[in-house]
């Protein structure tokens, strides 16, 4: 539950805020909860809160919309929508994997579904491109990334059919065989998928070949075509991707062998290049059964990264070299919940909030400016089995 900070992170909050936002700012802004609702968690579907700025404070939880599984969401970056990946939804009654457009209540944060369009088998990412002219979707069951045309009002324009088209098929192993882990890699799963700075190259994370592909993205015609591919170190099952402000560096979250990878981007021939690979965890750490890497972020500054460790129930910090791009280790900070499927940073780049699906719970750190350390400010709040957390774009006037 919500409560009052104690004296040693208000001083850190003060600090926090005052040097990331130069200044007074509006205090609140929406942030919505992706959910998983099978399983009796008790969870309806995706949850809104408010959240305060300039403390930290997230405001009680409730429900936004009704969903099945919204476990992903992304926020448009211009309109008042919502998407959400609902995994095991249906489109036109057939199972499957959904990609929903709700609509944003300005002054409630609630969502109204718009239209929905076929994510794949498992649906498990979504992200707009910078301008929001489309919408994209991995999917994990099928390995296939997914594109869709986005109209003037925040609607889904229906799957570009052909070749080039609105979807490109992974090959379920380029050797033929399973990957090192059998049970995860005995094909192709696409994980995640990220837009390039320019909007001409989208990222997809496919864990079960262990590679990052880029594809050819064409915005105004909502197409993917198969563009390069960068291998990680076999077995590593790559699940998340970052994106540096600068559009030059990436580093994705390694699933399986618990590493992160660091990669230089040429944003003329949309080719990624391995620079490094470090590890999440100390080497202290010695049995990590049960432990794996879940999500990733870059500061808004581009000074620092962060990924979860679920099991050890952790995120790894590191200092990213502005000249080289290379990580040095800073540690790990306890997230002080369970199964941090998903953490996600504040537009101020002052709060990070993690979300513990086993828990119920989301937790927020106050984010060190100088150091990039995280401090827990002693805010819990209860959600059912959140898994996902997006920011609105903009603030909002506070409640009366």
């Amino acid at each position: 539950m919500n409560g009052p900070l104690p004296r040693a992170y208000r001083i850190v909050v003060v600090i926090a805020c005052t040097l990331a936002a130069g200044g007074a700012r509006a205090a609140e802004r929406f942030v919505w909860f992706g959910t998983y609702t099978n399983n009796k968690t008790g969870s309806e579907g995706i949850y809104v809160s408010r959240f305060d700025d300039r403390t930290g404070a997230v405001g009680p939880p409730r429900l936004a919309a009704a969903a099945t599984n919204p476990s992903f969401l992304a926020v448009h970056p211009r309109l008042p929508v919502v998407c959400a990946i609902s995994e095991g939804g249906a489109v036109e009654g057939r199972p499957q994997g959904a990609i929903t457009a709700f609509a944003v209540d300005a002054a409630t944060g609630t969502l109204s579904a718009r239209d929905t369009e076929d994510g794949g088998a498992a649906a498990c990412h979504v992200a707009f491109d910078r301008d929001g002219k489309v919408v994209l979707a991995a999917s994990y069951g099928d390995g296939i990334a997914t594109c869709l045309g986005v109209d003037r009002d925040g609607g889904l324009e229906p799957l570009v059919t052909g070749t080039p088209g609105g979807i490109v098929r992974h090959s379920w192993n380029r050797a033929g065989e399973p990957g090192i882990d059998v049970r995860r890699q005995e094909r192709a799963h696409a994980h995640s998928i990220d837009v390039a700075a320019g909007g001409r190259f989208a990222f997809v994370c496919d864990l079960g070949l262990d590679e990052v592909l880029v594809h050819a993205l064409d915005r105004d015609r909502a197409t993917l075509a198969p563009h390069s591919a960068v291998k990680v170190k076999a077995g590593a099952g790559p699940r998340h991707l970052a994106l540096h402000p600068d559009g030059r560096r990436a580093w994705c979250v390694n699933e399986l062998d618990l590493t992160v990878t660091g990669f230089t981007f040429d944003p003329d021939a949309g080719a990624l290049e391995v620079v490094e690979t470090l590890p999440l965890l100390p080497a202290d750490v010695v049995d990590r059964r049960g432990f794996s890497g879940a999500e990733i972020a870059v500061h808004p500054t581009g000074k620092f990264l962060y990924a979860s460790i679920r099991g050890h129930d952790s995120i790894a910090m590191y200092a990213i070299d502005p000249e080289t791009g290379r990580l040095t280790f800073l540690g790990v900070e306890p997230t002080r919940c369970k199964t941090p499927r998903t953490f996600a940073i504040d537009p101020t780049g002052a709060f990070l909030l993690a979300a513990g699906q086993a828990s119920g719970t989301v937790t927020v750190f106050a984010v060190d400016p100088a150091t990039g350390r995280l401090a827990f400010t002693g805010t819990e709040v209860e959600v059912p089995a959140p898994v996902c957390v997006v920011f609105g774009r903009e603030p909002v006037p506070p409640q009366n």
